[in-house]
């Protein structure tokens, strides 16, 4: 039988794997009205964001830039859309 490993897509800045592994961790969403990416403050859903950089970074990064890619994104991100009115 054969089997496929699922590879994640190529992206073409560090910032931007560091966004698409947070989304595949559940550590960051899209708010579904605006597209502003928020924060979920799951600290679980962090550290296997932190686990992929560490131990799957993307080619030709070390895996210590990985993690500071992952940490500088995080620290860019709000957990609230600035243009959805306050709750």
């Amino acid at each position: 039988m054969l089997r496929t490993i699922e590879r994640r897509p190529a992206i073409r800045t560090l910032d931007g794997w560091a966004i698409s592994v947070l989304q595949e961790t559940g550590a960051i969403h899209e708010c579904e009205e605006h597209g502003w990416m928020q924060d979920r403050a799951d600290p679980h859903a962090r550290e296997r964001a932190f686990d992929i950089a560490r131990q799957d970074p993307p080619s030709g990064v070390s895996s210590q830039a990985a993690a500071v890619a992952i940490a500088e994104v995080l620290d860019s991100m709000g957990d609230s859309c600035p243009e959805c009115p306050p709750e």
